[in-house]
């Protein structure tokens, strides 16, 4: 069949090629009917749907990443709001640890009660942050990783093997697997012979 026929029964059926309101009512033209002069119209008139369908694809293609994107960027958004504010708390986080490290070596009644009280506040305060989501870097004797230690110095030593986390000297921490402090470490070398 014809592409002309095709195009009447797309018409009848209301389909693609039907005539809107605006369009331009399709005739049916007889092969040997055209002249040149119309002939190159109807040509470039079907250059120029084919360039305007393509942008459309292009468009309709750039409109659906953009909503992926927004609707990433909203997700991440919502998941990642409360870093700085978890970044603020975290040297609350270390002060709990010193205070905790300070009160064990006294051994009177009142620093056992002292202690007890600093380590309830700061399991609450953890249970807190865990829940929104924050994660404590456990380096201690791991594997160097850049991405999650920082080195602050190395350590001659025969007992671990070489680039290894000797010594963790501040805690780390992510927040649903993105950094937010790394952990400061001793990292183990090869003692020179």
């Amino acid at each position: 069949m014809s592409n002309t026929g095709t195009q009447t029964e797309n018409m009848e059926k209301g389909g693609p090629d039907s005539t809107a309101d605006n369009a331009e009512p399709v005739a049916i033209i007889e092969p040997g009917s055209l002249t040149a002069e119309q002939l190159e119209e109807l040509k470039s008139r079907a250059a120029k749907a084919d360039e305007h369908w393509d942008r459309l694809l292009r468009t309709t293609a750039d409109f659906d990443n953009f909503k992926k994107r927004a609707a990433r960027e909203r997700t991440e958004a919502v998941q990642f709001a409360n870093s700085s504010l978890l970044q603020k708390l975290l040297p609350v986080l270390d002060s709990f640890e010193m205070a905790l490290a300070a009160t064990q070596t006294a051994k009177d009644a009142q620093s056992a009660s002292l202690q007890k009280g600093i380590a309830m506040v700061q399991s609450q305060l953890k249970s807190i942050l865990n829940e929104s989501g924050l994660e404590e870097i456990d380096a201690t004797g791991k594997v160097f990783d850049p991405t999650q230690h920082e080195a602050v110095s190395q350590q001659d030593t025969a007992d671990v093997p070489d680039g290894s986390v000797v010594q963790q000297i501040r805690k780390g921490y992510k927040l649903r697997e993105r950094l937010l402090r790394p952990a400061a470490v001793v990292v183990a070398r090869k003692p020179a012979k």
